[in-house]
């Protein structure tokens, strides 16, 4: 649909200008540093970053069913640097203009609701929104495109130019950044450090595939985090990872577009998703206060974030009821096979503790939780509900376990509706269902495979079949007519078919 033919009032705010006063704000001291620099801490103080826009209430001058009405007729645009998270524009990156938008097709994956049986055995109504559907199978697209758009944005206006992007991570860090940095060759080249087979072969092969250049060194995600810090600090380097307050700004998008689907009613909602580095849960608080803030949504939603057993600090540290007696200590973390979330030093846990606190006191009520499940649960929970019509990965099996937690906890109530993160695509992980289903996890894992959710191929060849097909050997005749039978017979008898 073209703008000419939208409703009169709509016509004027259809297609957002560049507008608002972005700048990075310290967490710590709280002061602001403009953004024509890529700042990742603060020079100041040394602490984490938020974006912050100055001229934010300008948006609130819009009532929000005008906004309601702005995005839902912004879906029907073809405008491509519309069609993705910058939907939002004037929430996510208002400076931008948008033709230094880089649109790969992420943002807008689909809200699956689990079946009946599912929905039954976990005793609540519940979606998966299917952040696995994202370009590089993975919902770290959001804030890349943000990340990658205002580098690009930079390189446009002659602030930046032979940009070498840098990323430590467990996987998909890495794919998403190599992705959205390939596209925007020969500007901008891309470099990653991931731990030493701590990576699924799928997402080794990603970063490959796109050109970037790949370093493994020992250790876990943690080591690499690190390395690239230093990197980041020493050297003309653009970091791509989470403590880039540009990559939190494009994962509000998930908040946005839940917010969408659900027609803005956010009454008795949940949104259930790993914490990882914490960069992602961050954004989904910030997400909603902005909506809250400006009227589109008139009521904040539960937000749980999950953690395993076996990297748990953020759950730790919300166990001490009292805020004033709480410290945050990092932990060494076991094998997980929520390899993404396997991080026992968040590098956006004080986004987490500012962020909590301001989304806790703007509903007067404790609306933010923090379960842990185990790694048995994970495994389970994915299995079970990508038997069940879901293509969840293991983390997405670490937001049904968690949902599970969360209810039998009471958290949940009855008459609350969840949508879960699964945060990649099932593919990515398959190694861990093989592993599941062959029983060969390693003890550290702590997984023990329930033989009512193992699967595996059943190979038929009866034995009074002396021939068989062969590549470039094809049965003819009698021989290939007898091999048809009795196959489709001993299949019929292990399927317990009748015939018609």
């Amino acid at each position: 649909m073209k703008p000419k033919d939208f409703p009169e009032e709509i016509k004027p705010v259809i297609i957002p200008r560049q507008a608002g006063g972005l700048v990075y704000r310290c967490l710590g001291c709280g002061f602001e540093h403009d953004i024509k620099k890529l700042l990742y801490i603060c020079p100041n103080c040394g602490q984490l970053l938020l974006l912050y826009d100055q001229d934010f209430d300008r948006l609130k001058k819009i009532a929000g069913e005008k906004w309601r009405q702005i995005f839902d007729y912004r879906k029907m645009l073809t405008i491509p640097a519309l069609k993705g998270i910058y939907r939002y524009h004037e929430f996510i990156g208002p400076v931008i203009p948008l033709d230094a938008v880089v649109y790969l097709g992420e943002g807008h994956t689909p809200v699956i609701e689990a079946n009946a049986f599912l929905q039954d055995r976990t005793g609540i109504r519940f979606y998966f929104k299917n952040d696995g559907q994202n370009p590089s199978a993975s919902f770290k697209d959001r804030g890349m495109a943000s990340a990658l758009s205002y580098i690009h944005f930079l390189i446009q206006k002659g602030h930046a130019s032979d940009v070498l992007a840098i990323c430590a991570s467990t996987g998909d860090t890495s794919a998403s950044a190599a992705l959205y940095a390939s596209y925007l060759q020969t500007d901008v080249k891309s470099a990653v450090i991931l731990p030493h087979r701590k990576v699924t072969p799928q997402q080794l092969s990603q970063p490959l595939g796109s050109g970037a250049t790949v370093f493994e060194i020992p250790g876990v995600f943690d080591d690499c985090m690190k390395v690239v810090e230093a990197l980041s600090e020493q050297y003309n380097v653009a970091l791509l990872n989470s403590k880039n307050a540009w990559r939190i700004l494009g994962q509000e998008s998930y908040s946005y577009e839940i917010a969408q689907n659900f027609e803005y009613d956010m009454e008795n909602k949940v949104v259930v998703l790993p914490v990882g580095n914490a960069g992602n849960v961050t954004a989904v608080m910030s997400g909603f206060i902005k909506f809250y803030e400006t009227g589109i949504i008139n009521t904040l939603p539960k937000i749980i974030g999950v953690q395993s057993k076996h990297a748990n600090p953020v759950y730790r540290y919300y166990l001490e009821p009292d805020a004033g007696k709480r410290k945050f200590l990092p932990v060494t973390v076991r094998p997980s096979v929520a390899q993404a979330a396997m991080i026992g030093n968040p590098v956006s846990m004080p986004r987490v503790i500012h962020l909590t606190d301001l989304y806790n006191g703007m509903a007067e009520i404790q609306k933010v939780f923090f379960v842990e499940v185990s790694e048995q649960a994970i495994m389970d929970w994915e299995l079970l509900a990508n038997k069940n019509g879901h293509i969840a990965c293991t983390h997405g099996g670490e937001s049904l376990a968690g949902l599970v937690t969360a209810k039998d906890q009471g958290i949940i109530d009855k008459d609350d509706i969840a949508i879960l993160n699964s945060t990649a695509h099932s593919l990515k992980f398959s190694g861990f269902q093989d592993m599941y289903f062959e029983k060969s996890f390693p003890p550290e894992f702590e997984i023990s495979p329930d033989p009512n959710l193992i699967n595996s191929p059943v190979l038929i060849h009866p034995k009074d079949l002396e021939k068989v097909p062969a590549p470039g050997k094809p049965l003819k005749g009698n021989d290939f007519e007898k091999f048809v039978k009795r196959m489709s017979e001993e299949i019929a008898k292990y399927l317990n078919l009748e015939e018609k």
